[in-house]
């Protein structure tokens, strides 16, 4: 009775074995039954063999070179020979070639499981990926080497000390700064190579080093064996075997003929070659200096994100050279408002980060409102008046971050939201201000898959007839709801498109999407209205983009007056290409609208030269109305130049009555906005629609 018990024992322990432990490890585990010939069949595999190759359930039972075939299964099987003939354990590796094109260097020990008999009846092979050991082992080999060039080839002198101090070890680049032999050098104390003022600091440097930190020395007198003193700089780094110190490495640059070359070399690597001011380096190096004065005094600091609004007409208008003279311009009137405690910095680009220390919020308000005054007036460049305002991003110490790179990551976020809400003008960090996306790399992985798992929609907002209330026509609004990190700002996610090449894809799918809502509205008796659709001006730059149009207009039997395209003046660069395509989309017979109109240097040699059928008036001008007397001319201007030329206009950003009111005092036909409606989908617009 105890004998069955034992045996039933026995019988659990097998399947625990092997449904449990065998199923679960994490290696590949194959046991083969041996055959005459030799041959092998598989009965066993592992639920990690299963996923990592070819191998299924339904193979078991199948020789091995039924399964396996080509170099890998006769590789293996040769292997499994072996194996019989020696009766001896086998460790071997070998690499696999995976879809991707990557190897992966798998490591296999075969081990025979013999009867009673003493007659190998079984194989058990457990493989493991070594892949991650295998570059592991080749990187620390590159890096002895790397090490081993680094210190013979390197051009500054390096010497390599005992705890003591005693050289040890030079490379050549130390015999020849010196004029010293290597044997007249080892075994000598690293200080008799200095001037006898540097003593001191060298012994520091040496005792920090002993305690596991590097130093840097500047300015140090170099007696050589001509007896010609050299100005070097020293740093001292600690070498430390299995976390103990084992002396350190000096490495002295000779900084003589080149000290003043130095100086400017140091100034420029902190200040921006352009304006003069502190660059980005600069700003990660003084950033936490300062945080940590606030911290030690307990006061306040905050960082000022600035971004100049549409800069990029003014460089496709004045081109790069004109747009650095403007970014000058605009550095000395930000410089007005720097001192002691207002530090400026240019970030790159049209950015600016100005830090103030010492700063309330009431203070910070001051400042921002300060800089917003600087550009109330214009800036003249070639007798034309640029009107240029950023949007203003700020974040506060300690209430937004404790460190530079967060204080600076919160207030581009809030100098996203400035620019989502239309710009010019000022906002605190918030914390509902935090972007979905953790980055635009993850974010541009989603968005290639948005259109194939059916995230992007499109949404309409509709142009309003100022004189009699009607709509005939609306601007098609792209959205993308994306099912892990919800809802993503147009903002976000279209210049990463423009930038990756993806928005040809997007913009085609936009296209396709309106001229099927015309189709339907039509089939269900509604009347003709028409869609404006933006064009990037990387779509306008596309052969193909007439032909494109004309496809999708002729596959769902839309007029072509139902479809407007609107195009930036940014599309407008190349003149005689911009030309041909808009010549041949008015063969086609849509309209063409310009966006952002006013904004831009070359508008009226456009208007001269281009057939355009509309002009949209931004909405930074539309802001203004009343409230600036410039900004309320200038729409003004815009529109009876347009009824001139026989065009239509259509204001946007339209929120107040007031705007209202004056854009029907001044003739203006249409106008969009959340005064009238908020960009809605399709089901919503019904009322808009009906004959």
């Amino acid at each position: 009775m105890q004998a069955l018990n034992r045996k039933q024992d026995n019988d659990r322990l097998d399947v625990v074995l092997k449904d449990v432990v065998l199923e679960y490890i994490n290696d590949m585990i194959f046991i083969m039954k041996v055959e005459e010939g030799p041959s092998f069949r598989y009965v066993y595999i592992n639920e990690s063999a299963r996923k990592s190759t070819d191998i299924k359930n339904e193979d078991m039972g199948r020789l091995l070179d039924e399964v396996l075939t080509g170099g890998l299964g006769s590789h293996i099987k040769e292997k499994y020979v072996q194996l019989v003939e020696n009766e001896e354990t086998i460790i071997f590796r070998d690499t696999v070639e995976l879809p991707g094109g990557e190897q992966m260097i798998n490591e296999s020990i075969l081990t025979p499981i013999k009867n009673e008999l003493g007659k190998i009846e079984y194989v058990v092979c457990i493989t493991r990926d070594v892949t991650p050991i295998m570059r592991e082992k080749k990187r620390l080999s590159n890096a002895r080497n790397r090490y081993k060039s680094i210190i013979e080839h390197n051009l500054d002198a390096i010497f390599i000390l005992d705890s003591n101090g005693v050289i040890k070890e030079s490379n050549i680049a130390g015999c020849q700064l010196t004029g010293y032999q290597k044997s007249q050098m080892v075994n000598s104390a690293i200080y008799d190579l200095f001037h006898s003022s540097v003593k001191k600091e060298l012994e520091e440097a040496l005792k920090k080093a002993s305690n596991g930190i590097p130093s840097t020395l500047e300015h140090c007198m170099l007696n050589t064996v001509t007896g010609k003193d050299k100005i070097t700089s020293i740093k001292a780094v600690p070498i430390v075997v299995e976390e103990k110190f084992d002396g350190c490495y000096i490495i002295i640059k000779d900084n003589t003929v080149s000290f003043e070359q130095n100086e400017m070399i140091h100034y420029m690597a902190l200040h921006d070659q352009l304006t003069g001011l502190w660059n980005r380096k600069a700003l990660d190096e003084h950033l936490p200096l300062f945080v940590q004065s606030m911290e030690d005094s307990g006061r306040e600091l905050s960082v000022l994100y600035l971004d100049l609004d549409r800069f990029k007409f003014v460089n496709d208008t004045l081109g790069l050279t004109g747009g650095d003279r403007v970014l000058n311009k605009i550095t000395k009137r930000l410089t007005t408002l720097t001192n002691d405690n207002c530090l400026l910095y240019r970030q790159g680009g049209d950015e600016f980060i100005y830090l103030l220390k010492n700063s309330s919020l009431e203070e910070t308000k001051e400042k921002a409102t300060e800089v917003l005054t600087l550009f109330q007036q214009s800036f003249l460049m070639e007798g034309q008046e640029f009107y240029i305002s950023p949007s203003i991003g700020i974040s506060r110490y300690p209430a937004d971050g404790f460190d530079g790179n967060t204080l600076i990551q919160k207030a581009a976020q809030a100098l996203f939201q400035v620019k989502e809400k239309g710009r010019a003008h000022y906002r605190f960090y918030q914390t509902y201000m935090e972007s979905s996306f953790p980055n635009y790399m993850i974010m541009e992985s989603h968005l290639r898959k948005a259109i194939e798992k059916e995230e992007l929609s499109i949404h309409y907002q509709p142009q309003i007839n100022l004189s009699s209330g009607t709509v005939d026509s609306f601007e098609a609004l792209i959205r993308w709801n994306n099912r892990k990190f919800g809802f993503v700002s147009p903002g976000q996610f279209i210049p990463l498109a423009e930038e990756t090449g993806l928005i040809h894809g997007i913009g085609e799918w936009v296209l396709e999407h309106v001229c099927l809502q015309l189709r339907n509205w039509r089939e269900r008796g509604n009347k003709d209205v028409r869609i404006a659709i933006n064009i990037s001006p990387k779509q306008f730059q596309q052969e193909q983009l007439v032909d494109t149009i004309r496809e999708y207009l002729d596959k769902y039997g839309i007029p072509a007056e139902c479809l407007e395209i609107e195009i930036t003046e940014g599309a407008m660069q190349d003149t005689q290409q911009t030309l041909s395509v808009l010549k041949k989309l008015k063969e086609l017979g849509v309209f063409i609208s310009v966006d952002d109109f006013g904004t831009g240097y070359s508008s009226l040699n456009y208007l001269k030269r281009f057939p355009i059928d509309i002009l949209k008036i931004d909405q930074s001008f539309v802001r203004e109305i009343g409230s600036s007397q410039k900004d309320s001319a200038i729409t003004t201007t815009i529109i009876h130049l347009a009824h001139s030329l026989g065009m239509e206009v259509i204001a946007e950003g339209v929120e107040e009555e007031g705007q209202v009111h004056f854009l029907k005092e001044a003739n203006c036909q249409k106008a969009q906005g959340f005064y009238f409606s908020k960009p809605k989908v399709p089901e919503e617009l019904e009322h808009y629609v009906y004959a």
